[in-house]
């Protein structure tokens, strides 16, 4: 039997693990160097002024949220074509949670739609805090014409750029909260670099940047400055809110400013490996996602659509045939948790026929052009 060809997964070389090797010898395991390196690593990378790391980007979007104020009574609007920590992380800070229904060939937030509802939810009195627009597979929505959008009725933006490191956006990287106040990097090992299990947030807001820091250890600060009186020493300091350990050790670190390394390396082979997928579908009766060249995904995903009849055929043939291939996403309101509030089916139409459509297919830098090409000639076979 052939071994099993994943949807995606970690490259991990030398490199990586001589970095992880030299954290564990040294002094610090946690709350060290190595994490200062790994923020400014990421700064370079997207243009943003500031990066805090984290333990996961369900902490980041969390502690985002906490720190612009997002709380009970407040609405949060996001994407339904997401993991359910672009969602959560409202719900943990006790806002209620509305959904954008999305563009059926790039999976973002569609702009007519999300136009049409803020006009009506200003009408009736309930615009969101706070939108949290998800670049999906990689490719960033619709920035500018979202901050026109947050302008115009007074909401804060904050990215849910989890899929998206090394992607760009009008010649611009994402991550440098252009027009944002912050964004959300994970790294997942089927990310597109790793660290194992983390996150990081950007943004060129100081007092946000601040707070965060804060929130990100227990809403501790050593800083005299903010203290609320005189220090009694060297080792004085005040917990001045309610914060949580959502520390990423230098350990995980490390091994991500070794991987930052190899980033634009990771994403010209999933820009190639698109291609090759592209030329070789193009002629099958499937839809494949849109490519635009002022809007550069950085390919987390590729996912295509078949015919919804035909779809559980397909996946699982192709799972019969070791070929790990996976589904992005179920809308998020069809979870009982959400359901529980309302939602319905029907509730973001394009949404739930992405859904119901969409397979994701192989990519990560190590497929191989032959394991590429096994994946093609098996759905071949069966479109």
């Amino acid at each position: 039997m052939s071994s099993v060809i994943p949807y995606g997964r970690q490259d991990i070389n030398a490199a990586d693990i001589a970095t992880v090797l030299e954290v564990l010898q040294s002094d610090f395991l946690t709350q060290g160097p190595a994490i200062e390196r790994f923020e400014n690593a990421i700064c370079q990378i997207t243009g943003a002024r500031y990066a805090v790391a984290l333990s996961s980007a369900t902490a980041g979007l969390h502690l985002a949220c906490l720190a612009l104020d997002v709380g009970v009574g407040d609405w949060v609007w996001t994407s339904p074509n997401t993991f359910v920590a672009s969602a959560n992380c409202a719900r943990y800070c006790g806002a209620n949670v509305d959904f954008i229904d999305i563009e059926p060939d790039t999976g973002n937030i569609n702009l007519a739609v999300l136009t049409e509802k803020l006009a009506l939810a200003a009408q009736n009195g309930c615009l969101p805090k706070l939108l949290i627009p998800v670049h999906f597979s990689g490719r960033s929505c619709e920035m500018q014409a979202l901050d026109q959008l947050a302008k115009q009725y007074s909401f804060v933006v904050l990215e849910d750029a989890a899929h998206a490191i090394g992607a760009s956006y009008q010649g611009t990287p994402v991550g440098a909260c252009q027009y944002s106040r912050a964004s959300v990097f994970s790294f997942h090992p089927v990310k597109i670099v790793t660290t194992g299990e983390g996150g990081v947030i950007t943004t060129n807001d100081e007092a946000l940047y601040q707070r965060l820091l804060r929130l990100r250890s227990h809403g501790i600060s050593r800083d005299p400055q903010q203290m609320t009186r005189e220090s009694d020493g060297a080792w004085y300091y005040q917990q001045l809110e309610l914060g949580f350990n959502y520390r990423m050790t230098d350990i995980q670190a490390a091994l991500g400013c070794s991987q930052l390394q190899r980033l634009s390396e990771f994403i010209a082979r999933r820009r190639a490996l698109v291609a090759r997928y592209r030329t070789a579908l193009a002629e099958l009766p499937i839809q494949l996602p849109r490519a635009d060249a002022d809007n550069e995904s950085a390919w987390h995903l590729f996912v295509v659509r078949v015919p919804a009849a035909k779809r559980k055929t397909i996946f699982d043939f192709l799972r019969s045939e070791n070929i790990a291939v996976n589904v992005h996403y179920i809308p998020v309101y069809l979870q009982p948790y959400y359901q529980a509030f309302g939602f319905t089916t029907g509730y973001c139409m394009a949404s739930e026929a992405y859904y119901q459509q969409a397979i994701t297919l192989p990519l990560y830098p190590a497929l191989t052009d032959a394991q590429q090409d096994q994946i093609i000639e098996l759905i071949k076979s069966m479109i």
